[in-house]
C-alpha cells in the first residue's frame, strides 16, 4: 500500500476515536491494572468477543501517552500485506514523531505474519495488540515470543460497569424499598439484555448484528466453513441450551454433519471467537473428565435473548450464565483460577467448583426460587454431598433476593443475592 494512503487511514481512524471520546460516554473499565505489564519488555494482548470494547480499553491505557493506533478491521486495509508494516511504522513516525514509544495494533490477526512485526517492535516499543480470537496467541506469536507477552480477556460490561454507564451509584449494603425496586429493574435489564456497550447507543437490535458478525466473520470466513447453515444451526442450538449439558454425539443428531470430529472443531471455533465457553465436569481422574458431558455458556445474556430464549422460561438459568461469565471475568483479573461443575451418579449437581489446581476453594450453587421447598432441598443436598466428597466447606448459594447464613445437615451455607455478589459486596 502507498504510505500516503496508510497515513490517511491512520489519521481518519484517529479522528473517529477522538470523536467517540469527545461526544460519547466513556466508562472506566475494570482491569486497568494490566497496564503495569507494559513496564516490562512485553506485548500486552487484549482479547475478547467482537464489540466488547477492546479498542476503547486499549486507548484508555495509553490516554496519557503519545501513541500510534491502527485498526485492521477496516475494509480500506483489505490490501494491507506483510511488507506494508514497515510503511505503517514510517507513517507513525511521520505523524507522531520519531521518538514514538507506544503503539496499538487493533484486530491485528487480519494481517498475515503480524507476529513477526510485533516481535520486532517489542524490542524498542510498548505494544498493545487486540484480537477477537483466542487462537491469536496459540501459534506463531507464542513461538516467537516464548513467554514475552501477557494476555488479558475483556468481556462486555460487568454489572458494575453497567451501573457506572447509567450513572447509578453502587448501592449500599442496606437498601430502601424505592432503591431496591430501582436496582432490581436495572438488574432485570442487565440479566435479559446483557452488557454489550453498543446496545446503550444503538438499542437492543444491535445485538443481533453483533451475533451475525461473530458467526460470519470470526467463524465461517476465518475457518472457511462450507456447511454454513449447519454451523449456524448448531450455534443456535447451543445458545438456546446454555447452562445445560451436551455431548458431541447429541449435536451430531440434530445436524446433517457426518463426523463428530467436525462438530468438535466447530464448537472449538465458537469458543475461539469468545461466543461460547465449555465447562468441564470435575473429576480427579482426567479420563473421566474428558469423557463426561460438558456444559455450555454464552458470553453475554443479550445474545441468549436475541436467540429467542424467553426470559420468563427459566430465570435461574439466566442467573447461572451471568454468574459463570462473572467468574471468567474475575479469572481474567487474576482472582479465580479454574472453574468446573460437579455431578455424581445420582445426578446431584453443583453449578460451579472454584479451584486452584486440585485445591477446592469454593462451591457455588445458583438458585432463583430458593423459597420453593423441593428446589431448596435438592440444591442444598447436592451442595452438601459435593462438600463431603470434595472436602470443601466454603459453600455459597447465589439467589435472586435472599440473604442469610444457615446450617444444613451440619454444613454452614451462605446465601447472597445476585446483585450483591455481582458488585462484590459480600
Amino acid at each position: 500500500m502507498d504510505i500516503r494512503e496508510i497515513k490517511r487511514i491512520v489519521l481518519e481512524q484517529r479522528e473517529e476515536t477522538d470523536a467517540i471520546f469527545k461526544n460519547e460516554k466513556i466508562v472506566e473499565r475494570e482491569g486497568k491494572e494490566v497496564k503495569k505489564y507494559l513496564d516490562y519488555p512485553n506485548i500486552l494482548s487484549i482479547l475478547g468477543v467482537r464489540r466488547c470494547g477492546k479498542s476503547i480499553f486499549s486507548i484508555l491505557l495509553f490516554s496519557d501517552k503519545n501513541f500510534g493506533y491502527i485498526n485492521f478491521d477496516d475494509e480500506r486495509l483489505l490490501d494491507f500485506k506483510t511488507k506494508d508494516f514497515n510503511s505503517l511504522l514510517q507513517a507513525f513516525y511521520e505523524l507522531y514523531g520519531s521518538d514514538l514509544e507506544y503503539i496499538i495494533l487493533d484486530e491485528v490477526q487480519n494481517v498475515p505474519a503480524w507476529e513477526l512485526f510485533a516481535t520486532r517492535l517489542r524490542r524498542t516499543k510498548k505494544i498493545i495488540i487486540t484480537g477477537s480470537n483466542s487462537e491469536l496467541l496459540s501459534g506463531e506469536l507464542a513461538t516467537h515470543l516464548t513467554g514475552r507477552y501477557i494476555d488479558f480477556t475483556l468481556f462486555p460490561f460487568s454489572f458494575k460497569e453497567f451501573l457506572r454507564y447509567k450513572g447509578i451509584a453502587f448501592p449500599e449494603d442496606v437498601l430502601t424499598t424505592k432503591e431496591k425496586a430501582n436496582l432490581f429493574n436495572e438488574l432485570n435489564d442487565y440479566l435479559t439484555f446483557g452488557g454489550f456497550p453498543e446496545r446503550f447507543k444503538f438499542g437492543n437490535a444491535i445485538i443481533e448484528k453483533i451475533y451475525s458478525d461473530i458467526i460470519t466473520k470470526d467463524v465461517i470466513f476465518r475457518h472457511n466453513i462450507k456447511m454454513r447453515d449447519e454451523l449456524r444451526k448448531i450455534a443456535k442450538y447451543l445458545i438456546n441450551n446454555f447452562s445445560c449439558e451436551f455431548t458431541y454425539s447429541s449435536l451430531k443428531k440434530i445436524s446433517q454433519v457426518k463426523h463428530i470430529y467436525t462438530i468438535s472443531n466447530w464448537v472449538s471455533y465458537l469458543e475461539e471467537a469468545f461466543l461460547m465457553f465449555k465447562l468441564e465436569r470435575f473429576s480427579f481422574k482426567l479420563k473421566q473428565q474428558v469423557l463426561a458431558p460438558k456444559k455450555i455458556y454464552c458470553v453475554d445474556n443479550g445474545l441468549i435473548s436475541m436467540a429467542g430464549f424467553g426470559f420468563s422460561e427459566n430465570k435461574g438459568r439466566l442467573m447461572e450464565n451471568l454468574v459463570f461469565i462473572e467468574l471468567l471475568r474475575r479469572g481474567s483479573y487474576g482472582h479465580v483460577r479454574e472453574i468446573s461443575y460437579w455431578k455424581d451418579h445420582q445426578q446431584r449437581e453443583v453449578d460451579f467448583v472454584v479451584r486452584e489446581g486440585f485445591n477446592i476453594k469454593e462451591l457455588i450453587q445458583v438458585c432463583y426460587n430458593i423459597d420453593d421447598f423441593n428446589t431448596r432441598n435438592r440444591e442444598l443436598k447436592s451442595l452438601v454431598k459435593a462438600s463431603e466428597e470434595l472436602k470443601c466447606s466454603n459453600l455459597l448459594v447465589v439467589t435472586w433476593d435472599y440473604e442469610a447464613v444457615e446450617e444444613f445437615k451440619g454444613k454452614e451455607i451462605k446465601f447472597i443475592p445476585l446483585w450483591k455478589w455481582l458488585l462484590n459486596l459480600s
